[in-house]
């Protein structure tokens, strides 16, 4: 594994389960193996790092949901399906991107921007499968909700799925009927 790999495999571990501001570089390269030299080649900043950490997680969550609701014929019950599968994980934390805007949103533009852009990403995919606007922000506003729920509450995680997943089927069935 290249050490930026190494670096981002254990930030983002680190900063997932902790906090970003409760882990500091030299962690990270202990972690890593990488020594601090390499570490500051690769990012010359912790929040240059921690928006790689970001843009990482956003590719791989984007993907593992996207890939799970194909399997399920695109269908806006198994963004539910595969959130209630999520939040069901042992290490699940939330949503790594909530906590990093949390942790940082009012001091780092750069963080605050990779959040926005997951987010946007996040609402253009509802928006193609369901082809609606309004509809895509109203799904968008139950994943964070059934997110925000399952963090603070680990064992209502199943059950905010499913409340999400009953109330974007009735607004779905509103807007088309």
């Amino acid at each position: 594994m290249e050490h930026a790999e190494r670096l981002l495999t254990a930030a983002g571990e680190l900063f997932y389960r902790r906090g970003i501001q409760a882990v500091g570089m030299d962690e990270v390269r202990a972690a890593s193996g990488v020594s601090l030299k390499r570490l500051y080649q690769s990012y010359p900043s912790k929040e240059a790092l921690i928006v790689a950490y970001l843009e990482r997680r956003d590719e791989r969550w984007m993907s593992s949901l996207t890939s799970y609701v194909a399997e399920r014929g695109d269908s806006v019950e198994a963004v539910f399906g595969w959130l209630e599968r999520w939040f069901g994980e042992e290490d699940f934390r939330g949503c790594g991107f909530l906590n990093a805007y949390g942790e940082l949103g009012a001091t780092s533009e750069a963080v605050a921007g990779v959040v926005r852009r997951h987010k946007r990403r996040l609402r253009d995919y509802l928006r193609g499968l369901v082809a609606d606007d309004l509809l895509a922000e109203q799904l968008l506003m139950l994943v964070d909700g059934a997110t925000v729920t399952a963090m603070v509450d680990r064992e209502r995680g199943a059950q905010a799925a499913r409340a999400a997943k009953e109330a974007a089927r009735v607004i779905t069935a509103a807007c088309r009927g």
